[in-house]
Order: structure tokens, then sequence, then C-alpha cells
């Protein structure tokens, strides 16, 4: 497997499309995770299937948020993606997210050539408002079972104030 920190920029992220690499599928309960130091996927651990994830789940390769991972991305798509493969994604915006005292924010993405829809997803005002609810309340409860009350959406950002948290995760990661 290659390491996808090595062959993969972020992408061109000032025009809003990033490279995003799929770990998690929408509906999976399984906990997939990129080992950067091993350049490969572990399983984590698997939750209570009540928690499987809302969208695809993944991450920006060169990036690093402030809790010390790559700095992850919510992919919407009508059916799942599959672990391990990687995308050209627009960028809609933001969810400012703090778990377990650390600020853990996700973008929120389509891929950047979605026929089947038109590509009729520019923004987060263009998304059906029951998905923001559904990341809102997966993010809000996933860890109830173990760690009631550690997670905590804030707040959902558009698309520029989610070029700055990716800027800032690429700084990060130049920096390390």
């Amino acid at each position: 497997m290659a390491d996808f920190n090595k062959i993969l920029t972020p992408g061109n992220y000032k025009d809003g499309e990033i490279n995003v690499v799929v770990e998690i599928p929408t509906d999976s309960n399984h906990k997939i995770e990129w080992d950067r130091e091993k350049a490969c996927f572990m399983l984590d651990r698997i939750e209570p299937i009540a928690f499987a994830k809302p969208t695809n789940y993944g991450f920006i390769p060169q990036t690093l948020d402030e809790d010390g991972d790559e700095l992850d991305a919510l992919i919407i798509t009508d059916q799942p993606l599959t672990t391990g493969i990687y995308l050209t994604a627009k960028v809609l915006g933001v969810m400012k997210f703090v778990d377990d005292g650390e600020v853990d924010d996700k973008i929120i993405c389509v891929p950047a050539d979605d026929r089947n829809n038109g590509d009729a997803y520019n923004s987060l005002s263009d998304l059906p408002k029951r998905i923001l609810e559904q990341i809102e309340f997966h993010f809000n409860h996933y860890k109830d079972l173990k760690k009631p009350g550690t997670t905590k959406v804030e707040k959902f950002g558009d698309a520029e104030e989610a070029k700055q948290v990716i800027a800032d995760a690429i700084d990060r990661w130049n920096k390390k």
C-alpha cells in the first residue's frame, strides 16, 4: 500500500478542492484509522451499531489537526465509498468539533465530480437540512456509552472558514 502522505498533497484547497482518503464508509461501525507510522489502515475498534457513521469519513493528506491526527473529512455521497480509495472533493464547510477537550474539526465535502446529483452541492446550505442534523447528532452522542458528554459540535462554518482550517492544518504538517 502507498503512503498517502507521501504521494498525495492536500489538493487545491484555496480553490475549494481537496484530496481525501476514505477510512470509514457510510453506515459502518468499524473505526478504521490511518496509521501514519506504518502507512496502512488499521481497525482501531468496533463501535456499537447504533453509532455507525452517517457519512463517509476520511482524512486530508499532509495535514495535522490540533489533536495531532490528519485533518478529518466527512464525505457526503449517496452510497458508501470504499476504505483506501482517494478522491478529489469539493469543500462545502466545516464542523467545528471538540472531542474530549481537543479540537477535532471535520471538513464537510462532496466528490468534485458528482454527476448523479448534477453537482448540486456547492455549500452547506445546498445540503438537505436532515443530513447536517444527523451529522450533529452522531458526533454529539457517539461516545455516550463509554464517555458521555465528552464530544461537542460547536457549530458549522462555511467554505471560507473550512479553507482556513485546512490552511492551519497544512501549516502544522509543514512544521512537524
